[in-house]
């Protein structure tokens, strides 16, 4: 058999493969968290906005809610401005906010939504301000100090959490046939812009939208055990276990309170996957080995 052959009945095999998967997730909502690497490298991002055009196309109804801290610190450190962080969030006063608001419901929604349009889809940018869509409250954040009675309570600005999310005009856009594309930006009861983690913005609305899959993509191969290995299959009472040996932590916490949050509220499956990998959200959906680790609060194993 010729070269050409080989590449065709492989290509063949690839389709077959995904075949029970397209069938599947036709007519279901599938959240995307998208940041890390697949961000800021062109062919990573090129990559991203061809797999949420061919879900579109095959029946599925992806909702891309998207990050920026890079960009919002390059654009910081442009302007002479320090960020600063407090066990990882970033410190927000009302010129940080103006920053926010601008490099996420801006420059970056943008390019996303033009990425996504160029390839073929038909995308529509937003933030939580839009639409009444996030209803945000101020985060207080507390931090135990041990010759202190009571935590200390410490003043982070602009961030916020999700107090409730107006998902009318998503399941609009989501009707219409376009791709919603979201910044987390939300707004409080007193009008005040709200800065809120992509990933707690991404677990919320996949718990909202009754998503089948939230997908969130990170910087790293999957969840990891102590040897390194990627864990995948896993039950919430598995992640929970991780959590309490310390396994997992920094920075990957956000993303499994959010993911556990997810699939508590209802998400049947979370999965975190290596935004490294050119094609990762196409490869954990539609093969049977994946790319990353799938939390799942009802069975084990890749479904």
């Amino acid at each position: 058999m010729s070269s050409e052959l080989n590449n065709a009945a492989a290509i063949a095999n690839i389709l077959t493969e995904a075949l029970p998967y397209i069938q599947r997730f036709n007519g279901k909502t599938i959240v995307i968290k998208y940041g890390g690497n697949v961000m800021v490298d062109d062919q990573l991002k090129n990559g991203f906005a061809r797999d949420v055009v061919l879900m579109k196309s095959v029946g599925m109804n992806p909702v891309v809610v998207h990050g920026g801290g890079p960009q919002i610190g390059d654009l910081l450190s442009r302007i002479g401005k320090e960020s600063k962080f407090v066990e990882g969030m970033r410190v927000t006063d009302s010129e940080t906010m103006d920053i926010v608001e601008m490099v996420l419901g801006g420059q970056v929604n943008k390019e996303i939504v033009n990425l996504i349009n160029r390839n073929g889809g038909s995308a529509v940018g937003l933030t939580g301000k839009d639409g009444d869509l996030i209803h945000a409250k101020k985060m207080v954040f507390k931090q135990a100090d041990p010759e202190m009675d009571a935590p200390e309570i410490i003043d982070i600005g602009h961030v916020g959490e999700v107090e409730s999310i107006d998902t009318s005009i998503v399941d609009m856009l989501i009707q219409g046939d376009f791709i919603p594309v979201i910044a987390p930006i939300g707004v409080g009861k007193d009008g005040q812009s709200y800065n809120i983690n992509a990933d707690l913005v991404a677990g919320k609305m996949a718990e909202i939208l009754s998503a089948e899959k939230l997908i969130m993509l990170t910087n790293a191969a999957g969840l990891l055990n102590a040897e390194g290995d990627v864990l995948t299959g896993l039950s919430t009472d598995d992640v929970k276990k991780l959590v309490d040996e310390g396994v997992i932590h920094s920075g990957m916490l956000p993303k499994i309170h959010a993911a556990l949050d997810a699939v508590n509220g209802g998400v049947k499956h979370t999965h975190i996957i290596d935004g490294r990998v050119e094609h990762a959200v196409l490869l954990e959906i539609f093969t049977d080995q994946g790319v990353g680790t799938l939390i799942d609060g009802r069975s084990v194993g890749k479904n």
